[in-house]
């Protein structure tokens, strides 16, 4: 069961893995080296504790140590109870939720696994702002998404601020990362002929398509991959010019592009209303 641990000195070793949250790259560093990730927030925990996700233990207020310790009740993890100022010195930030925690980082999975275990898929190309990743995971979790496969430049999808923003659900999404290619090839080189093999149909999402994405025709058990871009830039030319369809969102006149989060839970809910059916049926 989860033990509850009083802790009054920020320099505690023991709290160690829970420093520098505000520093993206230095916490990067100190996850893979540790080999976890941290969640933060109740909702969260909550998510993480019905994941294939361990936690391996909290950092809480006191205040929410009683929820905490609920929640982790059927783990053998400690529970770090600490007041706001520790908490703050430790992690940088004020932890206004009053609860994070520390679960282990997996194995990773391969693309063609993923592709194999999977119906629709969202590849992600250069996405880098941990909250339209975040916003994405959330909406692919209740759009019948099976799991993202990421390019190498990709965020960390299970890093804090994702974790949060898609309320807990980037927990129970699979996810696979592209390889790096060899210098001066395109990062798809290796993904197309994975998409084939495992019989993929493969749409980009991409403003200047001809095609709209409503009034795309799919067969119920269609195997899909729909490709999606990053603020600004969108999707590369190795994306746009491989073996793809291109399709957009209809738009109200004088409306140029949506939030790229936005974009992708309408492109979700599109697939499925094409299959000719809800994804939670």
């Amino acid at each position: 069961m989860a033990i509850s641990v009083p802790i009054d000195d920020p320099a505690d070793e023991r709290l160690a893995s829970y420093t520098s949250m505000t520093d993206a790259e230095l916490r990067a560093s100190l996850d893979a080296a540790h080999g976890v990730f941290v969640v933060e927030g109740a909702t969260a925990l909550g998510r993480l504790v019905d994941s294939p996700y361990a936690p391996v233990s909290a950092l809480c207020s006191p205040a929410k140590a009683p929820a905490v310790l609920d929640l982790l009740a059927d783990f053998d993890v400690d529970v770090y109870v600490a007041a706001s100022s520790v908490l703050e010195t430790v992690t940088g930030f004020s932890v206004h939720r009053g609860v994070l925690a520390l679960a282990r980082r997996p194995p990773a999975v391969g693309v063609d696994e993923l592709l194999a275990a999977s119906r629709t898929v969202a590849v992600l190309e250069g996405l880098n702002d941990q909250t339209n990743l975040g916003a994405i995971a959330r909406s692919a979790r209740a759009l019948g998404v099976d799991g993202f496969v990421l390019d190498p430049s990709c965020a960390d999808p299970l890093y804090r601020r994702t974790v949060r923003v898609s309320m807990g659900e980037m927990l129970h999404l699979p996810f696979a990362r592209a390889a790096a290619p060899p210098t001066g090839r395109p990062w798809t080189d290796a993904l197309w002929p994975l998409l084939t093999t495992n019989g993929f149909r493969a749409l980009t999402l991409t403003p200047g398509a001809t095609t709209t994405i409503d009034g795309i025709e799919m067969a119920p058990d269609e195997r899909v991959a729909i490709l999606l871009g990053a603020e600004g830039p969108g999707l590369s030319r190795a994306v746009l010019d491989g073996p793809v369809e291109h399709v957009r969102i209809t738009m109200a006149p004088g409306a140029d592009s949506l939030n790229v989060g936005h974009a992708a839970a309408i492109a979700f809910h599109c697939i499925e209303l094409a299959r000719g059916r809800g994804a939670w049926v």
